[in-house]
């Protein structure tokens, strides 16, 4: 026994290291003062001598009218490199209504995922059937909100994805006037910051606000602002749209933050919300990959063991539930869905780990964990691997409710409440992306729920978690506080949802044993914003525990549980040393590295 626990808290060790980001009064960062920036660092004007250019750029500006032309090309190249890509858009809204106590919070929601064309002009494919759909042509396409001939105020979700771009097709002087303002920095990369206004006559649409461009390369990697003009019938709402240098010569983009409404004494409201807006899966491969026949693999195939021989019946079904389950995780993670294996994974298998090991829990074979790249906070399982969704990463505020939203998956496992072992015909493969949710499932039924959920309070009282169940039954609390207002963050796609018509019924029973739930305890944190834990990469779709500096909280409203914020990045330039070289594969089940993982910039 003595054994066993010194293993448990070996992994408690590591585990407690790797989310040392993960402090319950971490909630928000701010980014460094610009002017301490800028104080410390002598900014040149364009012309004077700087560091050596890179190779993507032919001649350094010498006017400030040579510096804006160079961004109108830099911004025409990133369309053009774009054009054949197809990422996904991810879209999650908050209606707002204002609380005395807590300030603005959420009294309804709206989710739009799909995935979007940018080949000749902006257009997207919905993952969600019924949801998001705009049929208008022409500039109607552009609109961010528009209201309906019942006078039903609608978002266009196309409208949050035509963020990415200052003007697609008229980013030009004939269109725009640039007046340059500052230099500023923003994380390690320093900018110029241009205010762009519409020439008159420029027509509909047209971006109104500022932009900030690397002084590299003058690629845009921040516009804040809106479109200037809408129709009588429709609105262009306000946004905060970043970009990252993820791959050699482009920053490609990132995420959006739009925010609309007034809580001033006397304001009247027609719209108020938040919203955060993600973009990920440009480097999405749809098919096998050109050099497979060219790469070097070794493979065992031949089983060399004395005793090979015919699998039993039991034996039989257990390889038929593993090709299910790989089948489906294949499936996943090339559509996007599904995070590549990494750290944040290691996190979810510590935990597993120790319910297994403090519960002498025995598996024929291993458990692995899996984080789903979508915001809705859902979980399932399909045979042996646990799928946990990056909202539900974010918003839970410690390792105690970890615990919980895990054990009740692996108590699935355990009690043989196997789902998917029809996804083991590759033929049920063979759908679309967006068809994704309309193919496969993952709910168990009610009886199951309810088995599940009383083994996992079982593991759990014997685990290391026994002392951190007090934390997990307020995250429970305070998730049916909000729950009524949060019906889209609460829609599970592929598994059991969590709530159901406004009640949380999944772990109910941990909330009724948990102290009271106290806004005004500022040193109770019983859920996170999203966003709080993990971030999501556009390009390779890996996911990393965001490192934050913690900041205190000073008043209710800084809690902001389930909650969207804004976006603020660190921006840093693209550096061939922080990629790994790539190594030989350790298992067959190893992908191997793909030539196009960091392709080279187009001239």
């Amino acid at each position: 026994m003595r054994r066993v626990m010194r293993k448990v808290m070996g992994n408690m060790n590591w585990l407690i290291l790797a989310l040392a980001a993960m402090t319950t009064t971490a909630v928000a960062q701010q980014p460094a003062s610009a002017q301490q920036n800028l104080q410390a660092v002598s900014a040149p004007l364009p012309g004077q001598a700087q560091a050596a250019p890179d190779q993507t750029n032919l001649a350094r500006p010498a006017t400030m009218d040579q510096a804006v032309d160079r961004v109108i090309a830099r911004e025409k190249d990133l369309i053009k490199f774009l054009s054949p890509r197809t990422p996904i858009v991810e879209t999650y809204l908050q209606d707002l209504t204002q609380d005395p106590q807590l300030g603005p919070i959420p009294q309804d929601d709206h989710y739009f995922l799909g995935r979007m064309d940018l080949s000749d002009s902006i257009d997207r494919s919905d993952y969600l059937e019924g949801k998001g759909k705009d049929k208008d042509e022409g500039m109607e396409k552009r609109l961010l909100g528009g209201l309906t001939k019942k006078f039903k105020f609608q978002y266009q979700p196309l409208g949050f994805s035509w963020m990415i771009f200052v003007d697609r097709n008229d980013f030009d002087r004939q269109h725009y006037d640039f007046r340059y303002a500052r230099r500023e920095f923003l994380g390690d990369v320093r900018c110029l910051v241009f205010d762009l206004t519409p020439k008159k006559d420029a027509g509909r649409g047209r971006f109104l606000g500022r932009i900030w461009v690397e002084d590299h390369d003058f690629s845009i990697v921040r516009l804040n602002g809106t479109y200037a003009h809408p129709s009588r019938n429709s609105y262009y709402f306000h946004m905060d749209s970043w970009r990252l240098n993820l791959i050699p010569g482009y920053w490609v983009p990132a995420y959006i933050y739009s925010e609309e409404g007034d809580f001033t004494a006397g304001a009247k409201n027609k719209i108020a919300f938040k919203a955060q807006t993600r973009m990920w899966g440009y480097n999405l491969k749809t098919g096998t990959p050109n050099d497979e026949l060219t790469n070097i693999r070794v493979d065992s195939v031949k089983d060399d063991t004395p005793t090979a021989q015919d699998a039993s019946p039991l034996a039989a079904a257990r390889e038929w539930q593993q090709q299910a389950e790989d089948n489906v995780v294949e499936r996943l993670e090339r559509s996007g869905l599904l995070a590549p294996e990494g750290d944040v994974d290691k996190i979810l298998q510590t935990v597993v780990n120790n319910l297994e090991i403090t519960n002498n829990i025995e598996l024929p074979r291993p458990v692995r964990t899996r984080v789903l790249t979508t915001s809705p906070l859902e979980t399932f399982s399909v045979g042996n691997t646990i799928v946990v969704s990056r909202g539900l990463i974010d918003v839970l505020p410690d390792e105690g409710s970890l615990a919980m939203v895990l054990a009740h998956e692996l108590a699935h496992i355990v009690l043989g409440h196997n789902l998917g072992s029809q996804y083991a015909f590759n033929d049920r493969m063979l759908f679309s992306d967006d068809a994704t949710y309309k193919n496969l499932g993952f709910k168990h039924i009610p009886e199951e729920e309810a088995a599940a959920d009383k083994k996992a309070i079982e593991m759990l009282k014997a685990s290391p978690y026994a002392q951190k169940l007090e934390s997990a039954g307020l995250f429970i609390k305070a998730l049916q506080a909000r729950a009524p207002q949060l019906s889209a963050l609460l829609q599970a796609h592929l598994g059991n949802n969590i709530a159901e018509n406004g009640t949380v019924t999944r772990m109910a029973q941990l909330g009724t044993s948990a102290p009271a739930l106290d806004w005004n305890k500022l040193d109770q944190i019983a859920a996170l914003p999203l966003g709080g834990r993990v971030k999501l990469s556009p390009w390779d779709d890996k996911v990393e525990i965001v490192k934050a500096q913690p900041v205190a909280i000073t008043s209710a409203r800084d809690k902001m549980p389930f909650e969207v914020t804004p976006f603020f990045p660190r921006l840093t330039r693209y550096s061939t040393a922080s990629v790994p070289a790539p190594s030989t594969p350790a298992t067959p089940t190893n992908a191997p590295a793909t030539a196009d993982a960091n392709p080279t910039p187009a001239n």
